[in-house]
């Protein structure tokens, strides 16, 4: 499977990493990003996203993650050393708590980078990898969700990639946004 998913890496002429197929095989390194997401976040005194234990340490967040991962279409960008540096995994339909376009769309079901390693566009690269395939696929509409709390960074970060504001929702009181991009 290995050589398989090789052959499907998007190589960058820029300094952004190469991109692979992924799947439930690279949960580990997954988990591992996660982790370290959590901690930077931790550390900066943002546990409103995703909490302060990290996700690994979680019976249930790892099951969530091990089932995003066989439903989805994955994505693991590596470093020049071959090492994961960012994971993303797209649908053509968005997380239960988000209604659906209502017309065909790729959603970005997860995004993180590794906060461990200084691979600068990681995320910009996933996302430039998400929008290749939709249009791949013949989809106009890339949608993403995010937390909207603290100070609003994810949001912006989104915004800085070519997303618009769609509409905000509430898990519990987890906020919330659904971010879009029109790709035509």
């Amino acid at each position: 499977m290995a050589s398989v998913a090789r052959m499907e890496i998007t190589k960058r002429e820029d300094d952004r990493p190469a991109v692979r197929r992924g799947g439930v095989e690279d949960l580990a390194a997954v988990l591992a990003m996660l982790d370290s997401a959590v901690e930077w976040l931790t550390a900066h005194g943002r546990t409103g996203q995703w909490g302060a234990e990290p996700f690994s340490t979680r019976p249930s967040s790892v099951e969530k993650i091990r089932e995003n991962l066989e439903s989805t279409s994955v994505w693991i960008a590596e470093d020049e050393d071959g090492i994961p540096v960012g994971a993303l995994t797209l649908s053509p339909r968005p997380s239960s708590y988000v209604e659906p376009a209502g017309e065909p769309e790729v959603f970005v079901r997860f995004l993180v980078t590794d906060r461990r390693r200084a691979v600068r566009g990681v995320g910009a690269a996933l996302l430039a990898h998400a929008a290749r395939e939709a249009r791949r696929q013949g989809v106009d509409l890339l949608r993403v969700d995010c937390y909207a709390g603290g100070d609003g960074a994810l949001v912006a970060y989104y915004r800085g990639q070519g997303f618009v504001p769609a509409e905000t929702f509430t898990v519990g009181d987890w906020p919330g946004q659904v971010l879009e991009r029109r790709l035509g």
